[in-house]
């Protein structure tokens, strides 16, 4: 759901201008349905299904939550056998990549308590031992700093954005995907949390998910483009990312966009590939991702638009492409890496 506590925080995306709000239906401050409309440049921006959409048509976008779930789903109708084996078998029979199309399958039809307990067994065998203590080392390094510093303000003595103390301000977390991380932070904080994603798809979804583990009444959901957001200056005093800078297409002036938006800290999860890793490095530009996956490049980007960085929490994983499907071979889980390597899992902490 969308709560009220961001209506004081947002701006239209497209030029900047105070929005005007009509609330057709709330259940106290969580608002389900609305009309937004910028009375300046005209734009409108929907709140349905409790998810407020604020995204612009000038920005292009490849959802790929979008490409991959549907082409799934396509698939499987066109071809009936593997979708009875894919669905049918003794889970522990399938392999771990197959246990993971399960779930996306299940979810598609709505099963998300049978989809969320196969993504629990298929998601540690995808990746490595200790990728996957790499990963959470993260993820509970960030939860309890945020737990034991109240936010950006009380870590670094900086303001602590519009309306109050820091602890008091919502957590904004980008790029969330399937909320990995934001389920972490709702569980762990008492402070609200926003999701954001353009996929309104991967929203929807995070939507009856959150409802099932009993934290959608934590959670904002929003759909945004990061590199246009939709909230004022300064307005963020805590923003987060889970892995989710090298996922944004054609950077640009993204961390300016977010420099503007953040007044305290922003914590971004962070993997980089080694420099002289020339396989990952060649695939990496051909998909051309190379701005936030490699150390000195992501962190020169930082300072060029006006953040001061720290490196923390460092730890080194050895990652493996992940496994292909056995029953469904045209599907992958991970573009990368496309060969064994060592990442650098850290998370970066910018002012």
């Amino acid at each position: 759901m969308m709560h009220r506590y961001l209506l004081e925080m947002l701006q239209c995306p497209a030029c900047r201008n105070d929005l005007r709000f009509t609330i057709e239906e709330a259940h106290g401050d969580h608002i389900e349905r609305a009309d937004i409309r910028c009375p300046d440049c005209g734009a409108q921006y929907p709140v349905r299904e409790g998810i407020g959409v604020f995204l612009t048509p000038d920005l292009t976008r490849h959802d790929l939550w979008e490409q991959v779930e549907s082409g799934l789903s396509r698939y499987l109708r066109a071809h009936p056998d593997i979708e009875d084996r894919l669905l049918n078998s003794d889970p522990g029979t399938l392999a771990a990549a197959d246990r993971f199309f399960r779930a996306m399958a299940l979810e598609e039809r709505g099963d998300y308590a049978a989809a969320a307990a196969l993504e629990a067994q298929a998601g540690p065998r995808l990746y490595t031992e200790e990728y996957n203590a790499a990963v959470d080392s993260q993820m509970k390094y960030l939860c309890d700093r945020l737990a034991g510093h109240g936010g950006a303000a009380a870590a670094h003595g900086g303001p602590a954005g519009h309306g109050g103390p820091a602890a008091d301000r919502p957590v904004v977390d980008l790029a969330s995907g399937r909320c990995g991380l934001v389920e972490r932070l709702a569980r762990h904080l008492d402070r609200p949390i926003v999701a954001s994603d353009f996929s309104l798809r991967v929203l929807r979804r995070n939507r009856r998910y959150l409802e099932l583990v009993g934290l959608y009444d934590r959670v904002s959901l929003l759909a945004f483009d990061a590199r246009r957001t939709p909230f004022r200056d300064g307005s963020i005093s805590t923003l987060t990312t889970f892995a989710g800078l090298a996922n944004i297409e054609h950077p640009g002036d993204l961390l300016r966009e977010l420099r503007r938006i953040t007044s305290g800290t922003f914590y971004a999860i962070s993997c980089f590939y080694p420099p002289e890793d020339r396989v990952n490095r060649d695939a990496i530009e051909t998909h051309g991702l190379d701005a936030f996956l490699f150390r000195d490049k992501a962190l020169d980007l930082f300072e060029r638009s006006g953040w001061r960085v720290e490196v923390v929490n460092v730890r080194r994983a050895r990652a493996l492409p992940t496994p292909r499907s056995v029953l469904l071979p045209e599907f992958g889980i991970d573009a990368l890496p496309v060969a064994e390597t060592t990442l650098e899992w850290c998370t970066l902490v910018a002012t």
